[in-house]
């Protein structure tokens, strides 16, 4: 943030030419590029999902070489290489494309299956909160490192389980304000994204011990609170306008 205060207009052409992105925010352009390869994704994957998961996961092995190998360094400089992040996008395309039998889940295997993602999911979080305290190379994140693709899909199981029981359902019916959140998805990522920038661009950097911890969860209430904002904002807009044309197209009968 500090080079965009000292230099504005080289640092905006830069984000544009995602030369450099800023801080929280180089997810975003990872992001278009993977909505770009939709059209040429969904079909093949469709059509041969096992060479899909294979070629996606050949590349991901390959992903931190390949910045250099094909000269582009930008990409090399991003926190998210989409190269290795490909992975989630292809596994989430391949899941909705090609979901598992109605009757796997109540199968034996189905059931060893739960309880292996249960007991991995509880070994991570050990492993985070009691062993590794300090935070980890940002290599592991930028590259999508094996152990995160792991923890991720074994997380995925366990949420898949409580959809199935019915289990979010029922939570999701308290809180209709998150529901809304989830149901204006990519606006509140987007407009998320801009609000963490902003809070973390206010928030004092020196204050230390509790202060510093009140402060941050002062910080992560208000972000949280403006994205539940944001999403009820968006929600009404788009009732309003769908209420204006359809009133629109009744005059017009």
């Amino acid at each position: 943030m500090c080079a965009v205060r000292a230099h504005p207009v080289r640092e905006t052409l830069h984000i544009l030419s995602l030369v450099r992105q800023p801080y929280l925010s180089s997810v975003l352009p990872m992001y278009v590029i993977f909505a770009l390869c939709v059209p040429a994704a969904v079909p093949f994957a469709r059509r041969a999902p096992f060479a899909a998961l294979a070629s996606s996961l050949l590349l991901w092995a390959f992903a931190p070489p390949l910045p250099a190998l094909l000269s582009a360094s930008e990409v090399g400089n991003w926190l998210f290489d989409p190269f290795a992040w490909q992975l989630m996008f292809v596994l989430g395309m391949l899941c909705r494309l090609h979901p598992v039998p109605p009757g796997f889940k109540d199968s034996e295997m189905a059931r060893w299956l739960v309880r292996f993602a249960f007991a991995a999911v509880a070994m991570f979080a050990a492993v985070k909160l009691l062993v590794l305290t300090q935070p980890m190379p940002g290599e592991m994140k930028q590259h999508l490192a094996f152990a995160r693709a792991v923890n991720f899909i074994v997380i995925a199981m366990v949420a898949a389980y409580f959809v199935h029981r019915g289990t979010v359902a029922r939570i999701a019916a308290h809180l209709p304000s998150v529901l809304t959140v989830g149901r204006t998805g990519l606006v509140c990522f987007v407009g998320g994204t801009l609000i963490s920038v902003i809070v973390d661009t206010a928030m004092p950097r020196a204050l230390h011990g509790a202060a510093a911890f009140a402060a941050a969860l002062a910080g992560d209430a208000v972000a949280i609170g403006a994205t539940l904002m944001l999403a009820k904002a968006w929600r009404g807009m788009l009732r309003h306008q769908k209420a204006r044309t359809a009133v629109n197209g009744a005059g017009c009968r």
